[in-house]
């Protein structure tokens, strides 16, 4: 027998890999996808989106691009940066794929020239064009932003023919400031906060849900204990429940307790906030 169906569960309720199913939207999550598509709609240009590490950054990019590829009138797509070594040609040559261009150019200009091609063929279809880019604090080189602002230059009147949401962690600010003229093109700018107490509970119990538990397995100072060692943060909540219902299952304990929650988070190295 698993933890799983030691308390009911239909699947792992704390897995960190993002799945758009667990989304939680929190005041501040409805919040940042109400002013992303809301500047989307508009076709305003840049987004920006900052949070700390496991702060849910990259469920809203997923979430968000579901909720883009369901409306018609948009055509969406999503990058994750994984390494900070990508060049300017790169990035340019992935978005002209990852919008239907063919047969993609050698250079820079003639990849440019091709996807203003395409990005006219989806204006002229009613079609918006937005891009979204996950990790975009490993983009650190300014020749990248010169070729976003170059992007965002690609209009027609009234509107941009691309909109482009970055999404990372707070230092990325300090790599927009590389390019000041694009900073000055941000739309929409918010920073994803962490959980608060009343939420952490909520996050904790939305997930269980999803994941078929139907009964009370926390306790009231279990949820305390998680909130006091994660300080809010949806990827250490997600570690240390799942640890505890581990824990609690070979223990052959239906109910998780502080104590519990006080041996994994001390075997995990994490520490409450004084």
């Amino acid at each position: 027998m698993s933890y799983e169906s030691f308390y009911g569960l239909k699947e792992q309720a704390f897995s960190n890999a993002p799945d758009g199913r667990f989304y939680f939207e929190s005041s501040q999550h409805s919040e940042a996808m109400v002013r992303m598509l809301h500047a989307l709609d508009g076709m305003k240009g840049l987004i920006v989106m900052v949070g700390d590490i496991g702060a849910g950054k990259t469920l809203l990019a997923r979430k968000a691009l579901e909720k883009l590829e369901e409306d018609s009138q948009y055509e969406a797509t999503l990058l994750v940066i994984i390494h900070s070594e990508i060049s300017a040609e790169w990035i340019l040559r992935k978005v002209a794929q990852q919008f239907g261009v063919e047969n993609i150019g050698s250079t820079k200009a003639e990849i440019i020239s091709q996807l203003y091609e395409r990005l006219m063929q989806l204006y002229e279809n009613g079609k918006k064009a937005v891009v979204l880019i996950d990790e975009a604090n490993m983009l650190q080189k300014k020749e990248i932003f010169e070729e976003f602002r170059g992007l965002l230059n690609l209009e027609v009147p009234g509107r941009k023919l691309i909109s482009i949401v970055l999404l990372g962690l707070p230092e990325l600010d300090q790599f927009l400031v590389l390019d000041p003229a694009l900073q000055q093109r941000v739309a929409v700018k918010f920073a994803l906060k962490s959980l608060t107490r009343e939420t952490t509970e909520q996050y904790i119990k939305h997930r269980l849900l999803i994941a078929g538990c139907i009964k009370e397995i926390f306790t009231q100072a279990a949820f305390q204990a998680i909130f006091e060692y994660t300080t809010g943060t949806p990827r250490l909540i997600n570690t240390i429940c799942d640890n505890a219902m581990l824990e609690s299952y070979l223990l052959k304990r239906e109910l998780i307790d502080s104590d519990i929650i006080n041996q994994v988070a001390g075997d995990l190295g994490l520490h409450k906030e004084s």
